[in-house]
């Protein structure tokens, strides 16, 4: 792995692990700017804590070492939560701010995915 592609995993990674985990703390916290959002977007508020668990549990994932098939269902996990968040914001023809943080991390995801090095990916046994 180049020097480069170090450079952007690690960045994009620790960015990502940041953002998730800021956001997993303020959703498990159940913090009223969080639940003013969730019931703007007409979700029932116990998605807040199972999201908020979710997105730590999947920083964990991401970050430890091996378990290439768990980092696959994490970045999953974060791919399809943060492009649902983008969904759900332009369903209720939110303002062009609002898709700015699912946006980042949506970015940070797949950044951090495409550039994982050999030994965090799943290995293929044939």
């Amino acid at each position: 792995m180049s020097k480069r592609n170090k450079i952007i995993y690690w960045g994009a990674t620790l960015w990502l692990a940041l953002g998730m985990t800021a956001t997993g703390i303020v959703q498990v916290l159940q913090v009223k700017e969080e639940v003013d959002m969730m019931s703007h977007l007409r979700y029932p508020l116990y998605f807040l804590p199972l999201l908020g668990v979710w997105k730590l549990l999947g920083v964990i994932a991401v970050l430890i070492p091996k378990f290439g098939l768990l980092k696959e269902w994490a970045y999953a996990g974060f791919f399809f939560a943060m492009s649902g968040a983008i969904i759900s914001h332009l369903a209720c023809g939110d303002a062009g701010i609002t898709f700015f943080g699912p946006t980042l991390l949506l970015v940070l995801t797949i950044l951090s995915w495409y550039f994982r090095p050999e030994s965090r990916k799943v290995v293929s046994v044939n």
